[in-house]
């Protein structure tokens, strides 16, 4: 049976990240959730708490400073539990049970070993080939990163996503891209009121790929995750029960 713990990273989410628990902290098919404040400033751990007497399986995790999301996220994957990992933005607009139920399914089903998001607003360039190879809603096997802890740890900030896609690449793993035609990841330059600290924070965002693999091994990645790609189930409509937040 798969059993998916939903690890959720934050920092400085406190406007957003109650939409997606509202979302996530019942799923039929989400056996725990463990957020991880990574150092926020702005009450995102103490929002995240509320939810503690909603769900006993839920664990939130306080990081004493900002050490960013790949050591955030390793810190979470430490603390969990399943045999596989829902990994998930804490800003997302527009997430829905469906959406979750969707991503979870082929590979709860044996259709696939991972499943990645294709989001509304990724890309253009994305979304035409049919893959956002640098999302951050995926599911894929515990054992897969469990046993990488150390290496996730000396990865820059912001290395995790194309980490994994190596892995993926390595193990020929199955890849379901699961569009998700009603969510949003909200623009940096929203989030932060000003676009110049936007930009800067895409610039500081693609540097930290950029150091875990060079511009030309990102186009092979592509190339080979989209060779990899297999045709997602229906949905399973009994996980995907839309419910209004609470």
């Amino acid at each position: 049976m798969t059993k998916v713990s939903c690890i959720i990273p934050a920092y400085n989410e406190a406007p957003r990240i109650g939409a997606v628990l509202d979302r996530v902290i019942d799923h039929p098919q989400i056996s725990e959730v463990v957020v991880i404040d990574d150092g926020s400033s702005d009450g995102t751990a103490e929002i995240a708490e509320m939810y503690l007497d909603r769900n006993d399986h839920l664990r939130v995790l306080r990081q004493s400073r900002n050490g960013g999301k790949t050591r955030a996220v390793a810190s979470g994957i430490a603390e969990a539990r399943g045999s596989h990992l829902l990994l998930l933005d804490s800003d997302l607009l527009g997430l829905t049970h469906r959406d979750l139920g969707a991503l979870i399914a082929p590979v709860a089903a044996g259709h696939s070993d991972v499943s990645i998001s294709l989001r509304r607003n990724a890309p253009r360039t994305w979304r035409a080939i049919g893959l956002d190879y640098i999302s951050g809603e995926r599911v894929l096997p515990r054992d897969m990163l469990a046993a990488r802890l150390d290496e996730l740890h000396a990865l820059p900030r912001f290395g995790l996503e194309v980490f994994m896609n190596r892995l993926w690449i390595e193990h020929a793993a199955r890849i379901a891209v699961v569009a998700w035609p009603g969510v949003d990841s909200p623009m940096k330059s929203a989030k932060l009121g000003n676009w110049r600290k936007g930009v800067a924070a895409d610039a500081k965002m693609m540097r930290d790929i950029f150091r875990t693999i060079a511009p030309h091994h990102a186009l092979a990645q592509i190339l080979a995750m989209r060779n990899l790609r297999v045709l997602p189930p229906a949905p399973d409509m009994t996980g995907g029960t839309e419910h209004a937040p609470r």
